[in-house]
C-alpha cells in the first residue's frame, strides 16, 4: 500500500478522499451505535457535512470524461446532496423511518457502492491499496458486493412470525 497515487492526484480528488474516508468511518460508527443520543445528533452532523463536501468535491473530479467532463457518477453526487437534505428535514420532522432509510441508502449507495468502484483497475485508489494489480481488486469488490446483496436479502425477505 502507498500514497503516492494520492499525492499526486489533483486537488479536487485529496479532497474528496480526505471527506469521504472519514465518512465512511464515521458513518459504520453511527450505524451501530444507539441513535437519538446527543452523540448521535452531533456526530450525524459532522457525516453529512462530510457526505455534502464528498458529493459537492466530485464536480470537479473529470477522471471519466463521457459528457463534458461529466460521468453517472455525478448523477450520484446530486443524489447524495438531495439525499442529506432529505435526512436533515426527516430528522427535523422525527420522521425517523424515513431519516434512516436516507441515511442508509446514502451510507451503502454512496460510500460503499461508489467505493467499490474505485478500486477497479486504473482507479487511483486501485493503486493506492493494491498497487496497480488486477486481479486482487477484482475478487475484493466481486465478495463485498456479494456480502452487500446477501446482507439486502436478509433485510428484504419477509419474516417469519412467532405465534
Amino acid at each position: 500500500m502507498t500514497l503516492d497515487p494520492l499525492f499526486d492526484a489533483p486537488f479536487a480528488i485529496q479532497i474528496h478522499v480526505a471527506a469521504v474516508v472519514p465518512a465512511a468511518l464515521l458513518g459504520a460508527y453511527l450505524l451501530l451505535r444507539p441513535k437519538g443520543t446527543p452523540r448521535h445528533r452531533l456526530l450525524g452532523k459532522i457525516w453529512l457535512c462530510l457526505m455534502v463536501i464528498t458529493a459537492l468535491s466530485s464536480f470537479f473530479i473529470h477522471q471519466i470524461n463521457l459528457f463534458y467532463g461529466f460521468s453517472p457518477i455525478h448523477l450520484l453526487s446530486v443524489f447524495v446532496l438531495f439525499g442529506c437534505w432529505g435526512a436533515i428535514v426527516n430528522a427535523r420532522r422525527h420522521n425517523i423511518a424515513a431519516h434512516k432509510r436516507i441515511v442508509r441508502g446514502l451510507y451503502f449507495g454512496g460510500i460503499v457502492g461508489a467505493g467499490l468502484f474505485t478500486f477497479l483497475p486504473g482507479r487511483i485508489m486501485n493503486k493506492v491499496a493494491f498497487g496497480g494489480d488486477e486481479i486482487a481488486p477484482l475478487v475484493v469488490v466481486a465478495v463485498i458486493a456479494m456480502a452487500l446483496l446477501w446482507g439486502v436479502y436478509r433485510e428484504m425477505r419477509p419474516r417469519r412470525r412467532l405465534s
